[in-house]
C-alpha cells in the first residue's frame, strides 16, 4: 500500500510541474466587461451601451425650456420689434388723433373774421359763423342722373362729354364725374381745378360775405362747389362760412366732443338754421396753438 502510493505520489509532482509551466508560456484571456443595464439584443443578449448624438440644433426663443433669462442678440431684436408692434396697435386705438389727421383737408379759408368763438375740442378749432344747430342727417335725392362716389356704369351715356384736369381726362354727365374702371367706369368725386360748360340747373347758389358791402357767388351741387369763368364752371375747394342746403348720400356723423359734425370728402359742415330752414355750414377747422 506504501509502494502504491510512492508511486502516484511522484506521478502528481511531475504533473504540477507541467501545469505550471504551461501557465507561464500561454497568454490569459480578460474578462469579459459587465453588460450595460437594460441593453439587450434581439436575441435577448446583453449589448454594451452606446453614446446618444448631440443634438446641436439651437432652442427657439421664447420656448417653455429657455429658463435662463438672460438675452441673446435675437432676442433683442425680436423685444424691438414687439414694441414697435405695440406702437402701432396704440395709434390705431387713438381715434382722436385719427379724426384730427383729416381736419388737414383744403378749405377756402374765411374771407373775413368770426364774430363768435370756436369751438375747441383735442387741439383744435371749429369755426363758425352761424350758431350749432343739430338736426338729423337725411341723404338728398338728386334724381335718376345722379350716382353716389364709387356708383360702377358698364357703359358711358351719350350725353356725358369728356373734360381735363392737371393733364387726366374723365368723363362728366350732369354733375357726375366718372373715370375708368375695369370694364366700365365709376363714380368719382370731382376733381378741382376741372371746367364744364353747363352744371344742373337745380344746382343752389350760395354766397359767402367777404366784407360788409361785398359778397362772393358759388354754385353748389351734392358735394361740389363751382365757381363761374368765363369759360364755364370751375370746381374749387368749398369756401369757408358758405351754408348748403342739403348733403349727397356718402355723407357721415362724425362725434367731435359734445357736438355731432357731418363730414364729406374730408370737408367738415356744422348742422346749422337759418330763418327756420335746416342747413350745414363749411366749418373752418383750425390747429390750435397753444395744443402745440
Amino acid at each position: 500500500m506504501r509502494r502504491f502510493s510512492a508511486h502516484h505520489g511522484a506521478y502528481a509532482i511531475r504533473l504540477l510541474m507541467l501545469l505550471a509551466a504551461l501557465n507561464t508560456t500561454m497568454p490569459v484571456a480578460p474578462a469579459p466587461a459587465a453588460p450595460a443595464r437594460g441593453s439587450k439584443s434581439a436575441s435577448g443578449a446583453h449589448k454594451p451601451a452606446t453614446a446618444k448624438p448631440t443634438n446641436t440644433k439651437p432652442k427657439q426663443n421664447g420656448s417653455s425650456g429657455d429658463k435662463s433669462g438672460s438675452k441673446s442678440s435675437h432676442n433683442a431684436t425680436n423685444s424691438k420689434s414687439s414694441n414697435n408692434n405695440n406702437v402701432n396697435i396704440n395709434n390705431s386705438h387713438n381715434t382722436n388723433v385719427n379724426i384730427n389727421n383729416r381736419h388737414t383737408t383744403v378749405v377756402v379759408a374765411p374771407p373775413r373774421p368770426y364774430p363768435r368763438p370756436p369751438y375747441y375740442h383735442g387741439g383744435h378749432h371749429y369755426y363758425a359763423y352761424h350758431p350749432y344747430y343739430y338736426h338729423p342727417y337725411h341723404p338728398y335725392y338728386y334724381g335718376p342722373a345722379w350716382h353716389p362716389v364709387g356708383f360702377f356704369i358698364a357703359a358711358m351715356t351719350v350725353t356725358a362729354v369728356v373734360v381735363t384736369a392737371n393733364s387726366q381726362k374723365y368723363h362728366y354727365d350732369q354733375g357726375v364725374f366718372y373715370q375708368p374702371s375695369g370694364s366700365g367706369y365709376a363714380v368719382i368725386a370731382a376733381p378741382p381745378g376741372v371746367v364744364v360748360t353747363t352744371i344742373p340747373t337745380s344746382a343752389a347758389a350760395v354766397q359767402t360775405t367777404e366784407s360788409e358791402t361785398k359778397t362772393k357767388t358759388y354754385y353748389y351741387y351734392a358735394g361740389t362747389f363751382y365757381e363761374k369763368q368765363e369759360s364755364g364752371y370751375q370746381v374749387v375747394a368749398p369756401p369757408a362760412g358758405a351754408m348748403v342746403p342739403n348733403l349727397p348720400e356718402g355723407a357721415k356723423e362724425v362725434k367731435i366732443g359734445d357736438q355731432t359734425y357731418m363730414e364729406y370728402q374730408g370737408t367738415y359742415y356744422q348742422p346749422v338754421q337759418e330763418s327756420g330752414k335746416n342747413g350745414y355750414e363749411v366749418t373752418y377747422v383750425e390747429e390750435a396753438k397753444d395744443s402745440k
